[in-house]
């Protein structure tokens, strides 16, 4: 453990370069989503990859896909050590609503112990976490990793990540590891360690309802003429009942509950239901599925949002046009056993039922994921949990995420490998909101954190 130590006090005596140089990376407005930004993506890749190079790491490079370039490195000279496969992504959502942001997203402030910009936690923070633990190993071991290591960091999660999946897909053999480290989560609360061990999938969707072959004046054409809007609306107004239940024939089939121990283990963690209305939610009433508490409705029951519905005329002033077509941008949330596949074959075919007369209704799907819970009694974990408890003096909680981590899922499915989930953002970090920020504390400790684990596996 000398070599770890060393290397932790490396990291201490290196923490205002590292959080400068998080700050510069802040700084790329990789936005993936945005085509005006595809200079700032790959810019913000090149910066990585080159990082990587300095600090020690091996065959650097770009892998090219469809969209935004994956960056991959390896360092694979300890003999007999397992093999970590380290992931991130350095893409960012759209900043928007930029008016509600204290200070420019993309002008990294310190702020009451916090780095406020976009990606600050996800996931160029987190991400840079990996690299820089990976840096201080290298510092502290004469050029050398108490294990091997791969580094797979993509420019494309907060947009789908197609080309990692299809890499994935088509090269596995090139990312063989025995588990995959992802610091894209959250701790439950501040200062209590916490490895996320489920993630519930996804499929994104957008359905598109046609009427009249062009825009229509509502008062020429108004009462003859089928509305999309009005149809979108009267449609999603059948996809849920008032007390939160999808109505999607047999939507619920397969849905998997937690296990007893799991709901027991749940209710011990310290929540507060109305701060978290408060503070995260900021409504007057929590809504959902009646019967489960709100962890069990955020983290093992499916759901389904709607999330926008772009079209006609949202311009100032008034446009009496009757619009051709509209589209509505729905999401489902998925949990174990539920398949991608099978679920949105349901929903499409009850919401092309659901088509009011004169409107044809298109149901395509973005993206989706598979939901996953990972099993906690393997070396991995354990070794985390105890750099993790090393660290900040606590036992570690395992809890699942209402979000999505596709890769997960695509790690245990192309690679067989399991995932370490070590997140150390917070629950009020404004994760794809304005004013997002990581708490510099955890920025360090998770930093720490991955130095010890890492050590731990190479002893």
């Amino acid at each position: 453990m000398n070599a770890t130590l060393s290397a932790v006090d490396f990291a201490r005596q290196n923490e205002p370069r590292f959080l400068e140089e998080l700050k510069a990376l802040l700084r790329i407005p990789s936005v993936s989503t945005l085509p005006e930004h595809k200079n700032d993506v790959r810019k913000a890749a090149e910066t990585v990859a080159a990082e990587l190079k300095r600090i020690g790491i091996e065959n650097v490079r770009l892998i090219e896909t469809a969209g935004h370039p994956l960056v991959y490195g390896d360092w694979l000279h300890a003999s007999g050590k397992p093999t970590a496969l380290c992931y991130g992504h350095y893409d960012v959502q759209p900043p928007d609503p930029l008016d509600e942001w204290t200070n420019p997203p993309f002008e990294p402030t310190e702020r009451n112990g916090n780095l406020y910009a976009r990606g600050a936690v996800d996931d160029k923070g987190q991400m840079y976490m990996h690299v820089k633990a990976l840096e201080s190993l290298f510092k502290a071991n004469g050029g050398k990793l108490p294990v091997n290591v791969r580094v797979l960091i993509e420019g494309e999660e907060e947009v789908g990540g197609e080309g990692v999946a299809t890499y994935l897909r088509e090269h596995g053999s090139e990312l063989k590891a025995d588990f995959a480290l992802v610091s894209d989560t959250e701790m439950f609360a501040p200062d209590l360690p916490t490895l996320c061990v489920g993630l519930r999938g996804m499929i994104y969707t957008e359905v598109e309802a046609r009427g009249a072959s062009i825009d229509l004046h509502s008062g020429m054409y108004g009462g003859a003429a089928p509305n999309p809007f009005v149809a979108l609306a009267q449609i999603i107004a059948q996809l849920k009942d008032a007390d939160g239940r999808i109505l999607i024939p047999h939507f619920y089939d397969d849905v998997k509950t937690p296990t007893k121990a799991e709901l027991k283990a749940w209710k011990s963690l310290p929540f507060d239901e109305e701060h978290y209305r408060q503070s995260e939610v900021g409504s007057s009433e929590l809504t959902g599925e009646s019967g489960y508490s709100v962890l069990e409705r955020t983290w093992s029951r499916p759901t389904l949002d709607v999330h926008g519905m772009p079209g006609g005329f949202i311009g100032a002033g008034a446009k009496t046009v009757i619009p051709a077509k509209a589209t509505a941008k729905i999401s489902m949330r998925l949990v174990p056993d539920m398949q991608p596949e099978k679920v949105f074959a349901a929903y499409k075919k009850y919401v092309e039922s659901l088509a009011p007369k004169g409107i044809s209704v298109t149901v395509k799907m973005i993206h989706s994921a598979e939901a996953v819970v990972m099993d906690t009694d393997n070396r991995f974990v354990h070794a985390a949990t105890e750099a993790l408890r090393e660290v900040f003096g606590k036992d570690t909680v395992f809890i699942r995420s209402g979000g999505s981590v596709p890769i997960v899922g695509d790690f245990q499915k192309h690679l067989g490998i399991p995932t370490v989930m070590m997140g150390f953002g917070l629950p009020d970090d404004n994760l794809h909101a304005p004013n997002e920020k990581f708490h510099l504390a955890n920025f360090y400790r998770g930093i720490e954190s991955i130095i010890r684990f890492f050590g731990r596996l190479g002893e």
